[in-house]
């Protein structure tokens, strides 16, 4: 058998052109390893400088402050004050005997109904009546004096008219008929005196009231130390005595409507006006004592009961500020003010009264400034901030929200 043909014969023609070939195809071979290296590295690049944008941004955006803000408001709306206070009769007497002697009778017991002299009780005191029948007996001895002196004086003078008698004589005849006349009054003043004694023997009512205190049965001894027998409480209308704070003193005119609650008496409130007002601090509580009338017409209300009285005060119109938007530090009390440019500016302030959540600023910042809630102690003056509710409002149209480990609440 023939040997085959040699596939690549060793020819001077041959040889160049596979070397040409091969030549060609590593060109192009590097020049698409090139090509795709440079690809590589640029979009390495454009990642890298795309990361730095990112890094950059978040950094920019992590050394932002976020805060919420508030304005500054004067307060227009007025206020209601709540205060204790106990219900007093508008009248109350604790009534008393001024004869000694013994309880009679009594008449009326706790609870009960009476008009103005009504009879109450009745004391038995016979030391007065012996005393009054003595008086009356003097009385009379003084007047038959009285008569005789008188009788006297006349006889006297037609003595003294024939100048039988001296004028010295006549004189003291008519002295005798003055003092006897002037003891006379004085017998007629101690029975009037002892007949008012026996009178006080009867214990009246001196008002309309209710009986709530009964202090005496029958058979009790009564003196002269002024025991008290009833406590008559006149039941309508009412009055509150309550004990306003100085702060709040110069809101309070007489006039003013309250609500008046008892805790009892669910869902039901009373009327009440003021009625005075002590017009005086009292320097120990540092309050002002207002008297409020109430009526009662049908009895609901008792004396002595625990109540709640509304009171509501006018605007004062002053600025309020919540309570959460101050700064207390050694050099006092502070809050943080957001200007045009974003910028902290820590203020003093004066404050006024604590009303719960918010209270009152007198001085140092301007209605319509907006202030910081809740500060962070860490926030200085001149620092950059954010609001965060502008954040929000970005965020809502497509934006980023703020994030960061220094945004706060």
């Amino acid at each position: 058998m023939a040997d085959a043909p040699d596939p690549h014969p060793d020819t001077p023609d041959a040889d160049p052109a596979a070397r040409a070939r091969v030549a060609r195809g590593t060109r192009i071979a590097l020049v698409v390893v090139a090509i795709l290296l440079a690809i590589g590295a640029g979009r390495t690049i454009v990642g890298r400088m795309a990361n730095a944008k990112v890094l950059d941004a978040n950094v920019a955006e992590a050394s932002l402050t976020y805060v919420k803000t508030t304005v500054a408001k004067t307060n227009d709306a007025g206020q209601t004050l709540a205060l204790p206070g106990s219900l007093q009769g508008v009248q109350q007497a604790t009534l008393a005997a001024r004869s000694a002697g013994y309880v009679k009778r009594w008449t009326k017991d706790i609870g009960s109904h009476v008009e103005k002299g009504e009879l109450l009780a009745e004391i038995e005191s016979p030391e007065v009546d012996q005393q009054l029948s003595q008086a009356q007996a003097a009385r009379q001895q003084t007047a038959a004096s009285l008569a005789l002196a008188q009788s006297t004086v006349a006889r006297w003078e037609a003595l003294r008219r024939k100048d039988v008698v001296s004028q010295q004589e006549l004189d003291e005849r008519r002295s005798s008929a003055s003092q006897a006349a002037a003891n006379l009054a004085a017998a007629e003043a101690n029975v009037q005196r002892l007949r008012q004694l026996q009178g006080f023997t009867r214990v009246t009512a001196p008002f309309a009231g209710v009986i709530t205190r009964r202090n005496v049965d029958v058979g009790d001894l009564i003196d002269s130390s002024g025991r008290t027998l009833f406590v008559l409480t006149q039941m309508d209308p009412l009055r509150v005595y309550v004990n306003v704070p100085q702060s709040y003193a110069q809101l309070v005119r007489p006039g003013q409507q309250v609500v008046v609650t008892q805790a009892e008496l669910r869902g039901r409130s009373f009327p009440g006006t003021v009625a005075r007002t002590a017009a005086s601090i009292d320097a120990t509580t540092r309050t002002m004592q207002v008297e409020i009338a109430l009526a009662n017409k049908d009895g609901t209300l008792l004396p002595g009961a625990y109540v709640q009285v509304e009171l509501p005060l006018a605007s004062a119109k002053t600025l309020v500020v919540p309570t959460n938007v101050l700064l207390f530090r050694g050099e006092g009390s502070r809050v943080a003010v957001v200007d045009g440019n974003s910028r902290v500016h820590l203020k003093p302030v004066t404050l006024g009264r604590n009303l719960g959540e918010s209270i009152e600023v007198l001085d140092g910042i301007g209605a319509g400034e907006r202030l910081v809630v809740n500060p962070s102690d860490a926030l200085a003056e001149g620092d950059t901030v954010a609001l965060a509710d502008d954040a929000a409002a970005s965020a809502a149209r497509g934006g980023r929200a703020p994030s960061g480990p220094r945004a706060l609440p």
